[in-house]
This record gives structure tokens, sequence and C-alpha cells, in this order.
């Protein structure tokens, strides 16, 4: 399990350090957790990187959003459709036009995703725009972020799942909503907003183990795998998806 929090904060460390968000478009995720704790979780799709900031992989400083000095005073190298440098008008925002220096940067990023266990693929797409192909399976013996990262002080994982006791785990997916605190997000409201309004996907939760609450009005679905909830995520999508299992001790 210890590898697999350490695989998932490699997005995190390439996406996240000196950043202010990270957020889904299209796509399609599954996580499954077996009764006996056993689980695998995918990703498909797209990730927005709003932001990236001025350094990769570089530690913070007092230059830095998150050193103290408010974001939109930062000079920023890394400036995307959904936080533009200058404001352009709507037509010009996804012109397919990018800085040789940014694209390099998000190309050698994409790359060093591709030698990670758990990406099956990651490709740069442009306009800081990445298409993701990650799954990877392990056991419940301590909590699950997809993604993570502290030292950028901001963290809003796509999914958390955290042990409640010792018999049950709770599931809950902040990044697969709009709902999100949009005073944690250094970019402003602006940012957060166009970045909701990409939130197109679906997110599938199957499990043997016991139900003790789940937030999908419609409820869980027989399958053959066990009890399975769909949720589909728009921008629409205030609630975060939500459950909570009994597993074994």
């Amino acid at each position: 399990m210890i590898a697999f929090l350490r695989t998932a904060g490699v997005l995190a460390v390439s996406l996240l350090l000196s950043a202010c968000l990270v957020t889904p478009g299209k796509f399609e995720s599954t996580l499954d957790i077996r009764a006996d704790r056993s689980f695998s979780f995918t990703y498909k799709g797209e990730i927005l990187a709003s932001d990236i900031g001025k350094g990769l992989g570089s530690p913070p400083s007092n230059d830095d959003p998150i050193g103290g000095t408010p974001p939109k005073e930062q000079p920023s190298k890394l400036h995307t459709a959904l936080q533009p440098k200058e404001q352009p008008k709507a037509e010009e925002r996804f012109d397919g036009k990018e800085d040789k220096n940014d694209e390099q940067q998000m190309q050698a990023i994409a790359a060093a995703l591709s030698r990670e266990k758990g990406f099956r693929s990651a490709r740069y797409m442009g306009n800081h725009r990445f298409e993701i192909d990650y799954a990877i399976s392990g056991r419940l013996t301590h909590a699950f972020l997809f993604p993570f990262n502290s030292d950028a002080q901001i963290v809003l994982p796509f999914v958390a799942v955290e042990l409640r006791g010792d018999d049950r785990v709770r599931m809950k997916a902040p990044g697969y909503s709009n709902g999100y605190d949009k005073s944690q997000n250094p970019m402003g409201g602006s940012g957060g907003d166009d970045a909701a309004k990409a939130l197109d996907g679906t997110f599938t939760l199957t499990t043997n183990a016991e139900i003790v609450s789940q937030n999908q009005e419609d409820g869980a679905q027989d399958t053959p795998q066990g009890k399975q909830i769909v949720w589909k995520v728009t921008p629409l999508t205030s609630e975060a998806p939500a459950a909570t299992l009994r597993v074994k001790p």
C-alpha cells in the first residue's frame, strides 16, 4: 500500500508542486472494494492542469504562492485557458497556441508519468490537458488518495478512501464534483468555475461488502461482481460521490 500511495503521489508531485489546481475533464473512473479489503482503482480520461507555476519540481519558496504572497501577484510562466495571463476573448482561449517551453515541460511530465507504476499511458494533448490511463490494485491497510501532494498545501484529491475503525471504509470523491471549497483555490473563483464546466464523467463503485451508506439517489444495483453504484459527474454535480462500507476486520 505504501508503494501505491507513492505511485499515486507521482501525479501530484509532477502536477501539483508549485501548482494551483488539477481537475478532471472527460473521464471514466472505477473503484472496486472487496469485503476482504482488496481493491482496484482506475482513471481513464483527461486531467486539466491550471497554472502549474514557475518551477517544475522546485521546492516552495517565498516567491511561490504557497510561500505567503497572494497568488494574483505571482508571475507565472504557465498560463492556461483556465487561467489566462491576460483575459482574452472567449473564442481565443482555446486557439491551440502554446509557449514552446510550456509544451516541453508538459511533455516531460507525461513522459515521466508513463514510466511509473499504474500509469498505462500518459499523453500530453496541449493546452495543459493530459490524457491519462491509470490502473492499480492493492489492499486497504492504509488510506488511499488519488492524486495527493502535501508540499503544495493544496489537497483536492479526486478520490479518497479512509479506514474508519476496525471494520469500515469510507470513500469520498471530492474531485468528481464542483462543490469543493473555492476559497482553497489560489487561482480565484474564475479558474475553478471554468474547471467545473469541464466536468464530464462517470464514477463506478463496485463492492461485495455491506454498504452502510451512500449518496446516489438511485441506490446500488445488483451485478455478478456485487453491488454497484454509478455516479454521473457533470458541471451540475455539487455533492461529491460518497459511500461507507463494512469490511472484514
